[in-house]
């Protein structure tokens, strides 16, 4: 059998090709993919060939955040049906190394997360027609949900995780800064938890009007308006914690200015070097602290999206066939229309 797939060699330069599908071995499942999200990474990976250090240098296949159905099992396995949907977890720690052993395996130091490039040889991702995959990171969506929504598992993952590392929000003010995919998932994530009151802050006014979609009380376009979030400055500052998702040193400098006196910012976008206004956050003795990826918050993520507690329906923008990849990857760089921009695969 063979599968279509995309294939990123370099900047801009993404293929439609065709391979070859085993069969699903010992522990193994074959999926008929049926979604496939494109993240801010693989837009990194399309648009500049890598982010910061990590670099396309061979070819890649990308997508780490997909859904598909079950074709076939494989030996040993319980617990899936052939035609269940699933979410796929991309993520696959080695189970042995130190933080692995310690209980921290979102800092495996062998972890292998598909489609991504940060180590050789590369791991290759999830947008392709027919995958075989572990059926341990394969987690059933139900019946209600669409493919296309059980494929924000992944994403809705970082974002409770990034939610977690804040302790109980039941009854607190929350700030957002950035409004794409991550930051409105953030906020529903936010609300979910019991934040009294949510405000979300971007540049496009369509990124804002999806965050009010997910639950912020109030959206500010600070590029119309810089000085919006001036109130929240007021004695020290009027926020309890702020997510800090867009990865803008603007947006972290509002974030030091409008936290209250021993509040909490927690970084969930990532750039390059950047300078920090070190005396605030010393005087009003912030904490700052940094969110990546997630471990068992994607199991949360899946039941999450199968039972509609959290509705992600407000961020998927638009969907592609897979083999208008390039279409899509270009759709994605437009944020003034674009959130989440899903591939599609064969009926």
């Amino acid at each position: 059998m063979q599968t279509r797939l995309a294939r990123l060699y370099g900047q801009r330069d993404l293929k439609l090709e065709v391979a070859d599908v085993g069969e699903p071995g010992d522990g193994e499942v074959l999926l008929k993919m049926a979604a496939g999200g494109i993240c801010g990474s693989d837009l990194h990976y399309y648009q500049d060939g890598g982010f910061g250090p990590v670099r396309v240098r061979e070819p890649i296949i990308p997508g780490h955040e997909a859904s598909g159905h079950v074709a076939a099992l494989g030996a040993n396995v319980s617990g899936l049906a052939v035609g269940d949907l699933v979410a796929v977890n991309p993520s696959q720690p080695c189970g042995s190394c130190r933080f692995c052993r310690e209980g921290l395996a979102i800092h495996c130091l062998n972890m292998q997360f598909m489609g991504s490039a940060m180590r050789l040889p590369h791991a290759q991702g999830m947008f392709r027609d027919w995958l075989v995959v572990p059926a341990i990171q394969c987690f059933p969506a139900g019946t209600l949900v669409s493919a296309g929504e059980a494929a924000c598992a992944e994403p809705l993952a970082v974002c409770l995780h990034a939610v977690a590392q804040s302790g109980d929000l039941t009854g607190k003010n929350v700030l957002v800064t950035g409004a794409g995919p991550i930051g409105a998932l953030v906020v529903a994530a936010a609300r979910h938890a019991g934040a009294a009151a949510i405000v979300v802050t971007d540049l496009a006014d369509a990124a804002l009007e999806r965050a009010l979609a997910l639950g912020a009380t109030q959206a500010v376009n600070v590029g119309r308006d810089p000085a919006g979030l001036a109130a929240y400055e007021i004695d020290k500052g009027q926020f309890d914690v702020a997510f800090e998702c867009s990865a803008a040193e603007p947006a972290l400098r509002t974030a030091i200015a409008t936290v209250r006196p021993r509040g909490l910012i927690v970084q969930v976008g990532v750039t390059g070097d950047i300078r920090l206004p070190l005396n605030a956050l010393v005087g009003k003795e912030l904490r700052l602290i940094g969110s990546q990826r997630f471990d068992g918050e994607f199991a949360v993520a899946v039941e999450l999206i199968t039972r509609r507690r959290i509705d992600v329906r407000p961020i998927i923008s638009h969907e592609f066939p897979v083999d208008q990849a390039v279409m899509a990857f270009e759709q994605a760089g437009d944020r003034s229309a674009a959130c989440k921009v899903q591939l599609t695969f064969l009926p």
